[in-house]
């Protein structure tokens, strides 16, 4: 039996999900191993980020599990939704890490304080390099899947690379500041929780209006559009709303035919609009057709 294509769907999200997990795990052990022999309070704050970006793929992994059950009983549409949770989770999560990584800096800053060793600036270029590559790949798949969760990760990905990018520019100059370069670590760790807060806001308010069920973006509510009027006997659309639900969409639509036809012959064609729409669309769940007649609008 062939791989439904909802199922490629879910699959390449997961696929992108785990890879984040891997990565994340990885740089958890290479940042905490940089920090403790450079001695670097920046490398060993974006550690404990990194530890978040973890808890982060687990979160959208389960929630894309969670997503692919059927409707029950309870929940007549499904579960789809638990991935824009998932976005809001990790978005949540990326200010929250924020917070405990300026109250941790800024407690060291009343310490005594030593310039990192000029390693920890390589150990921070190549986390960057490899986190800006992990953006650009989950970015792709977020986008071709129009993936809230996988944006956010991605999203968590970019904002890593640009704090690790920062740290290993400024752990780069303190080498040359003298007594003075002690001062760029802890400063360099503020920047990377104002870049983390900025991003994070970002992605909660494109997910939250996801939850809210805002109006899909016009290229997809034109083209369901298109199916609907593409239709036999449809006439026109009265109304038209269309929702995303993680990676799925559902479909209202009102269409106006010919009032003439018999209720038999209306019924058909509100299942013709449901089928063009679901054919060309294989990633919309459900679409509920409401007929009216022509020109009699309320």
């Amino acid at each position: 039996m062939t791989m439904s294509k909802m199922e490629n769907v879910y699959r390449d999200a997961s696929r992108a999900a785990g890879i984040g997990l891997v990565v994340n795990a990885t740089l958890v052990v290479i940042k905490v191993v940089g920090g403790v022999w450079t001695g670097s309070a920046a490398l060993m704050a974006d550690a404990v980020n990194s530890m978040g970006d973890v808890a982060s793929s687990i979160v959208v992994r389960a929630a894309l599990w969670v997503a692919q059950r059927d409707a029950d009983e309870d929940h007549p549409y499904g579960h789809t939704k638990a991935e824009s949770i998932a976005g809001l989770t990790v978005a949540l999560l990326i200010v929250f890490s924020a917070g405990v990584l300026a109250v941790e800096t800024v407690r060291t800053i009343g310490y005594p304080l030593h310039a990192a060793a000029a390693s920890a600036a390589w150990v921070s270029l190549a986390v960057a390099l490899i986190k800006e590559s992990l953006y650009q790949y989950t970015s792709r798949t977020a986008k071709r899947l129009q993936s809230s969760a996988l944006t956010a990760a991605a999203w968590d990905h970019r904002s890593d690379a640009l704090g690790s990018l920062g740290i290993a520019i400024a752990l780069g100059f303190a080498q040359w500041l003298g007594p003075r370069g002690s001062l760029i670590d802890p400063i360099a760790a503020l920047i990377v929780c104002v870049v983390l807060v900025v991003s994070g806001l970002r992605v909660y308010a494109r997910t939250a209006a996801e939850l809210m069920d805002q109006q899909a973006e016009a290229g997809i509510v034109e083209g369901i559009a298109e199916s609907a009027r593409g239709t036999d006997k449809v006439c026109d659309i009265e109304k038209l709303r269309v929702r995303k639900s993680g990676l799925e969409f559902f479909v209202e639509i009102h269409v106006e035919i010919d009032g003439n036809l018999t209720v038999d012959e209306g019924h058909r064609v509100g299942h013709c609009v449901k089928d063009a729409i679901m054919t060309r669309f294989p990633r919309v769940r459900d679409v509920h057709v409401h007929v009216e007649p022509f020109g009699k609008r309320h």
